[in-house]
């Protein structure tokens, strides 16, 4: 099952202690830490420790970053080249840190590629380390004169401090809280991650009401366009206009097969079953429960498949309009698809074509829960059989 990945950014000698129980805390969790010291970092012979270190850094899904009293090893210039500056310099309001890049530690330049690399980060810093930079804000010009008791090597105090201000100065993510102890980090992660799973989920259903208003209103439009063209007293027009309101839903699901040929649309007299075959269509699955874009699919013999958003009884409308519509002249056909073509659709498609095996797509899914298959032979009959029993 996949497993969210966290970066853990630290030095190692300061902090290996909390760098070992955030690790307990992220696997009680069902998440996969991913610390240096235990080989969660491929070190490619090829690279430098600090370069793979860095290529890792993109593969996580977030970042937690300790800062204690150390600054680290220093960074090589090859490892330098993995971030995108001119980016990170945009991305601070404090930038003093960058401006010689080259002073930077690994632990630093990790963190920044996050930054560049867009992965969240989540930054806690020992407090003795915040309340001395605190007193390094108000005092920066005798930085050289002050012993900070929280730093073990004064010379490094200003680089921590002034990665600390880059942090909390940024656009955006610039949280960075102070610790006493690992609890205080484990409550915190506990309490936003928690947050935000909610607000992701919110936001999900929020944007599911809004795609469903959107078609609604797209539906509504395209019926205002098409009672427009029908207000024409060219008689050919109104003839047209009906047309594109019968056969809407029908062109949209024939734009959204991949055709071999146009003229299939205008020009064939085939039955539905046989237009779904030259598509190589052989079979309609029920997509399995998940917030996905369809409800039904229509598998292929390679078994690749296009996502329908709607269910399979809206194959049985369709089917009953390309009866109606192929019994039309070509002349007529192909008016009514144009138009209907040109006008712009504001709507969500109703078909998608996914060059992705189905079982493969719907893997975790299918293995809870089966997914209804008919042929394309057998979904035509019992459609055939509804409608005698209707009429």
């Amino acid at each position: 099952m996949p497993s969210p990945k966290i970066f853990i950014s630290s030095t190692c000698y300061d902090l290996g202690m909390a760098r070992e129980q955030l690790r307990s805390f992220l696997l009680r969790l069902g998440y996969e830490p991913v610390l240096s010291e235990y080989s969660d970092v491929l070190y490619d012979p090829r690279a430098h420790t600090h370069t793979s270190c860095l290529q890792e850094v993109p593969n996580a899904d977030m970042i937690v970053v300790l800062i204690g009293s150390r600054f680290g090893g220093r960074i090589i210039p090859e490892a330098l080249s993995n971030v995108d500056l001119e980016n990170l310099i945009n991305s601070s309001f404090d930038v003093t840190v960058l401006d010689k890049p080259e002073k930077l530690s690994i632990t630093q330049l990790e963190v920044l590629k996050a930054i560049d690399s867009s992965v969240p980060v989540f930054a806690f810093v020992d407090e003795k380390v915040m309340h001395d930079h605190f007193v390094y804000q108000k005092n920066k010009e005798l930085v050289d004169k002050i012993k900070f008791p929280s730093i073990e090597k004064p010379e490094s105090a200003k680089y921590i401090f002034e990665f600390i201000s880059f942090l909390s100065h940024r656009n955006k993510g610039n949280s960075v809280i102070s610790f006493g102890k690992l609890e205080d980090i484990e409550n915190h992660l506990k309490k936003q991650w928690g947050a935000l799973f909610q607000r992701l989920l919110r936001e999900q259903r929020e944007q599911q009401v809004e795609a469903r208003k959107l078609f609604t209103i797209a539906e509504q439009i395209e019926d205002l366009k098409t009672a427009v063209i029908s207000t024409i007293g060219n008689a050919q027009n109104r003839e047209v206009a009906r047309g594109v309101i019968k056969y809407r839903r029908l062109s949209d699901f024939l734009a959204g097969l991949n055709l071999p040929d146009f003229s299939i649309v205008t020009e064939s007299n085939a039955s539905f079953e046989e237009l779904l075959n030259m598509v190589d269509i052989v079979e309609v699955r029920d997509i399995p429960a998940r917030n996905t874009f369809g409800r039904s699919a229509l598998v292929r013999s390679d078994g690749t498949f296009y996502e329908l958003r709607f269910g399979q009884e809206f194959l049985n409308r369709v089917s009953i309009d390309w009866q109606s519509f192929a019994s039309l002249s070509p002349e007529v056909r192909q008016v009514i698809f144009e138009a209907i073509s040109d006008m712009e659709r504001l709507g969500p498609r109703i078909l998608r074509y996914r060059d992705e095996q189905f079982d493969d797509y719907f893997k975790e899914y299918l293995e809870k829960q089966e997914s209804r298959t008919i042929s394309i032979e057998e979904f035509m009959r019992d459609e055939s059989d509804k409608n005698e029993d209707e009429s």
